[in-house]
């Protein structure tokens, strides 16, 4: 797995290069001539108390905190594709990952596959920082071959055993024990908070409220075994709250309905009724690591609500 970082990607986006790239999307020309005067010709200035910098005139990227900028950004990369069918490019926003599945020690799709990415960075003028673009390899077979260093721009990728992406760290082991102990510190930090209100008298709706929106999310932001934190709060807050376990269940279900619901999901597939029409096939796993994770759960639990299928 590569994970690329790009330098300013959004300050290098070419308004003219996008809003072509949106004509063939379809757009109207109404609206990419209002998202092309957007882009250009846009005044800025930067103000320290009372100074003020000359004005300066900016015709390329997006308004940095601006909502329409990944949006833009997320169009202008939409051709940004896998060559190999054993290759695969995830995008979030600037966040682009390219995984390769290596077959009988063969890297030549994968490292084909990086190459082009490059080269398309370079027709939309995007710059890759190699020097944060981190790679992590995975490889679960008893004799594990040695694999030679990544390079682009004549320089070595960092091979690392970890890396974090959206938020979530993963391992080369596919472990959570990183994430978890990242999550637990974090939690355990904002409980002290949550002490500085219960002694100032805060009542418990007020303090389930905020161990909601500051604890709660960080906890369920990727569910693990951090039930511990859950417990803590709830002697500070002096009510019950919602096991981890519960509220995996609920968002598993909720996760799984929506995509049961929308045939153009990619995981749309994994959900199969059986001749009955009444449950759906279970995920057969070879391993652990598989059986525990979303689809077979998500599948299981919604056997287990006995929800009706669509």
């Amino acid at each position: 797995m590569l994970f690329i970082d790009f330098s300013s990607a959004f300050n290098t986006i070419i308004p003219q290069q996008l809003i072509n790239k949106l004509n063939l999307l379809g757009l109207n020309t109404s609206l990419c001539n209002w998202i092309l005067d957007f882009l250009t010709g846009r005044p800025q200035s930067v103000r320290v108390g009372h100074n003020t910098s000359s004005t300066a005139t900016l015709s390329t990227g997006a308004p940095q905190g601006c909502v329409l900028s990944p949006l833009l950004f997320t169009l202008l990369t939409h051709d940004c594709t896998a060559k190999f069918s054993s290759n695969h490019i995830i995008k979030f926003a600037d966040d682009t990952t390219v995984v390769g599945l290596i077959s009988n020690n063969d890297e030549t799709p994968y490292r084909e596959e990086v190459a082009q990415l490059v080269e398309w960075c370079g027709a939309n003028n995007l710059s890759l920082n190699v020097s944060k673009t981190k790679e992590v390899v995975m490889d679960f077979r008893r004799t594990s071959a040695d694999h030679p260093p990544l390079t682009i721009d004549s320089s070595a990728v960092e091979r690392v055993s970890s890396t974090k992406f959206l938020g979530v760290h993963i391992t080369e082991d596919l472990t959570w024990t990183t994430n978890t102990m990242s999550l637990s510190k974090k939690a355990q930090q904002r409980l002290h908070f949550l002490r500085r209100l219960k002694r100032a008298s805060l009542p418990p709706p007020i303090l389930t409220t905020f161990y909601r929106g500051t604890i709660e999310s960080v906890l369920t932001s990727c569910i693990t075994t951090l039930q511990r934190t859950v417990n803590t709060a709830a002697k500070i807050i002096g009510a019950p709250l919602p096991s981890l376990l519960d509220i995996f269940l609920a968002q598993c279900s909720g996760k799984a309905t929506s995509i049961v619901k929308d045939s153009t999901h990619p995981s749309y597939h994994f959900f199969q009724l059986l001749a009955s029409g009444r449950r759906y096939r279970s995920i057969r796993a070879r391993s652990a690591r598989l059986l525990n994770s979303f689809f077979p759960q998500a599948v299981r639990t919604l056997n287990s609500n006995h929800l009706t299928p669509l």
